[in-house]
């Protein structure tokens, strides 16, 4: 009786490791959210993404950094000057989303509140380059205008932060 109760209790222990073990090896993905891998080893960030789905990593060693890639809003306000100087108060509606392939060198470079840090600077400075080209009355009359300049140039200063920018929208 004895043996047998050594034997389960050594069954148990190995099996309470065995799962401790494969619990601390595995991550999951969820979707809309990808992961970079943070490596001690190999130097930090590697460069792959990791797509969604149940992962290995080496505990200790290897950490996994989760980024959420769906499309989310950003409202963007803003007080700026026109050409006859008068002052205007503008608010950007944003709709972006991280450039999936680049996310290792996004979080490189930016770490993972890149959107606190970015898409309100980039916002600004657009708007303000735009805006001071036109004067408090061709900002109404040419509403249409100034938004598809705005929306132009904010897309392609947001590529170069590796940022989509869906949809651009004056509000």
């Amino acid at each position: 009786m004895d043996k047998a109760l050594g034997r389960l209790s050594g069954a148990a222990g190995t099996l309470a490791v065995a799962t401790f073990t494969a619990n601390t090896c595995l991550y999951t993905v969820d979707g809309g959210e990808r992961a970079v891998m943070f490596d001690t080893l190999r130097g930090g960030i590697l460069p792959g993404v990791i797509n969604e789905g149940t992962h290995f990593m080496i505990p200790v060693i290897q950490k996994p950094v989760i980024m959420d890639v769906r499309t989310k809003a950003r409202e963007i306000p803003s007080v700026t000057g026109t050409k006859d100087l008068q002052m205007v108060n503008i608010k950007l509606r944003v709709l972006w989303r991280p450039v999936i392939e680049s996310l290792p060198r996004l979080y490189r470079e930016l770490g993972t509140d890149f959107d606190e840090r970015v898409l309100p600077s980039i916002g600004n400075e657009v708007l303000k380059s735009v805006v001071a080209q036109y004067n408090a009355e061709e900002l109404l009359s040419k509403r249409g205008e100034v938004s598809d300049r705005i929306k132009k140039e904010l897309i392609k200063r947001g590529e170069q932060f590796y940022l989509t920018l869906d949809d651009v929208a004056i509000t």
